[in-house]
């Protein structure tokens, strides 16, 4: 089951917003969260709803695969090490699927999940992970353009 966007009534618990975050937009976009930590979850999602992006949220691997097939996010934030199961299957349908991702882990060592994305390590401020994804996406748009 996909999750349901959150609500702005945890904005309490985000990070300070860094003040170059306000000249940055994600209208239109959505973002996969899969994490597991619910403060945390939060925090992200309030990152990225407040630069215009729709989160839906995911606490599992099985959820966050339902999420990729029938939500098309525009990118995902990944906890990498969880305790539901192994997130390279997850990695791979999103490689298929030319979805960029950020893992989010608080390990150095990384396995094949880590091909062609991109680590933020744990702790980060939210603001660091609407920075890697906005990276990401003009990334893939910019090879797109020249194609």
């Amino acid at each position: 089951m996909t999750g349901r966007p959150l609500p702005l009534a945890f904005s309490r618990f985000a990070a300070p917003r860094d003040t170059n975050m306000k000249r940055t937009s994600l209208t239109g976009r959505s973002i996969l969260v899969c994490e597991d930590e619910p403060l945390i979850a939060l925090s992200i999602a309030d990152a990225f709803t407040g630069v215009g992006a729709r989160v839906v949220t995911a606490r599992s691997f099985a959820s966050a695969l339902i999420a990729v097939e029938n939500e098309a996010p525009s990118a995902v934030i990944l906890d990498h090490v969880r305790g539901d199961g192994d997130s390279s299957q997850l990695c791979r349908r999103l490689r298929q699927r030319n979805i960029p991702y950020v893992l989010h882990s608080g390990y150095d060592m990384l396995d094949g999940a880590g091909v062609g994305a991109v680590h933020v390590p744990k702790p980060a401020k939210p603001d660091a992970l609407v920075t890697a994804i906005l990276g990401l996406l003009r990334r893939r748009r910019t090879l797109h353009l020249n194609l």
